[in-house]
């Protein structure tokens, strides 16, 4: 089946946004299987800087079918702005983006209560984005969700968040000293969205098995990075959703024999956001160049990301997580303005060399990187269109960083626009 699934393979930020934009003019359907509006995907097309937060990068390609599947968690407002967004930029979303009925919704409490525990957390915080992404998944676990298919039956809508609300107040007044919400106001803002989302609402899982089944290339699309997933991440510095490639099959309904490869992307150098354990950051004058270079700042919350060297180490517990079968490069021209780059191809941990990635947060949090110097390219590389005319440092700076992870690097993205790629073998195969 022509199923690829597009994974971040670090700490989120890798640049999946663009890849998935580049990668649909050979796919007919991009779909969404998890996370909410705490990523930020930036798309830029012909000096145009598009960012997109839910609805999937393949949606400025007109002939594209979009689809957020069912692992998603969606807030209405913030999905309706963006569609206003995209359709007074010239791009119709009607008949092209489908929403999953059991995707779950975020209501106006989750964003409260997830505002009101990361305070509680003090110096535990966990650094979330505060819109209550996390607070609607925990509701999921807990069967006390409102879904698409709920917020469009007003009457079902109704009977939900009445038994709901209250239940939620009381955790707002009396564990947070919060005031409570009004149902009236609730239900009145809610109906609105639900108005217009309504037509977008459709049997997804069918949608994307009739796809498959008519040898039609589909592209899954994820958000955040494997270094957040929830089981496998750095705990509990993580996201609250299946960010690995294997989340594909609950959060959009498909079987793994459906999964043809799975591509990865991968930035030349690390960033993270929030807080938790990030071996090879670099609190010195390279950190911030990489981070002004890179324009390394959310493009959810605009908070500054921290920046440091490529970890083999961690990339090569990604690629085994995901079973990565190629490899995106993406910001080398970042680098440019370095002397020398580095690697991280081992760690020290209590004295002893390691090739493995922890798997305990405490000692993640102990290690020392061990690095291997390479040489830098020191010139633009960003009007570069084919492997030839990279420089031979970067050549070799990517062609070790292939060799230590274990995966082919097929594309190299060294700018921003969707032209400022390099096809150096096709992922699809």
């Amino acid at each position: 089946m022509p199923a690829y699934v597009i994974v971040g393979m670090q700490w989120g930020d890798e640049g999946k946004g663009k890849i998935v934009d580049y990668l649909t003019r050979q796919a007919s359907m991009v779909v969404r299987h998890q996370g909410g509006n705490n990523a930020g995907h930036t798309l830029v097309v012909n000096g145009k800087q598009t960012i997109l937060h839910l609805v999937p990068s393949g949606i400025l390609h007109d002939e594209t079918v979009c689809v957020i599947g069912n692992g998603t968690v969606l807030d209405p407002g913030v999905l309706l702005a963006e569609i206003d967004g995209i359709e007074a930029a010239g791009h119709s979303c009607a008949g092209r983006l489908f929403l999953s009925p059991s995707a779950h919704v975020i209501m106006p409490y989750h964003k409260l209560l997830d505002k009101a525990q990361e305070t509680f957390r003090g110096k535990d915080k966990i650094g979330t984005t505060g819109r209550g992404i996390g607070p609607a998944y925990a509701d999921k676990a807990d069967r006390f969700g409102i879904r698409m298919g709920d917020l469009v039956n007003p009457a079902l809508f109704g009977d939900k968040l009445a038994a709901v609300l209250e239940y939620k107040n009381k955790i707002l007044r009396d564990c947070f000293g919060e005031s409570p919400l009004a149902f009236d106001a609730v239900w009145a803002e809610c109906s609105a969205y639900a108005e217009r989302l309504r037509p977008y609402v459709a049997d997804t899982v069918a949608m994307v098995h009739r796809a498959l089944a008519k040898k039609e290339r589909v592209v899954f699309e994820g958000a955040q990075g494997s270094m957040l997933d929830l089981d496998h991440g750095t705990f509990p510095y993580v996201t609250s959703s299946t960010t690995l490639a294997g989340g594909v099959c609950a959060g959009a309904g498909i079987g793994p024999k459906d999964i043809t490869g799975v591509i990865g992307i991968v930035k030349a150098y690390s960033t993270r956001v929030g807080e938790g354990p990030f071996p090879t950051e670099l609190t010195c004058e390279t950190g911030a160049l990489l981070r002004a270079r890179g324009n390394e700042y959310g493009a959810t919350t605009g908070r500054p990301r921290r920046c440091g060297w490529i970890d083999c180490v961690q990339l090569r517990r990604a690629a085994m997580l995901n079973g990565a079968t190629s490899l995106v490069l993406t910001k080398p021209d970042v680098l440019s303005a370095v002397d020398a780059v580095q690697i991280c191809t081992a760690y020290r941990l209590d004295g002893a060399v390691v090739t493995e990635f922890p798997s305990q947060i405490d000692d993640l949090a102990r290690v020392e990187p061990v690095f291997e110097e390479m040489p830098g390219w020191k010139t633009d590389i960003s009007d570069c269109r084919a492997w030839e005319e990279l420089p031979g440092t970067a050549q070799r700076y990517f062609e070790r960083i292939e060799a230590l992870v274990g995966v082919p690097i097929d594309i190299v993205s060294v700018g921003p626009g969707r032209e400022q790629t390099i096809d150096r073998r096709d992922p699809f195969g």
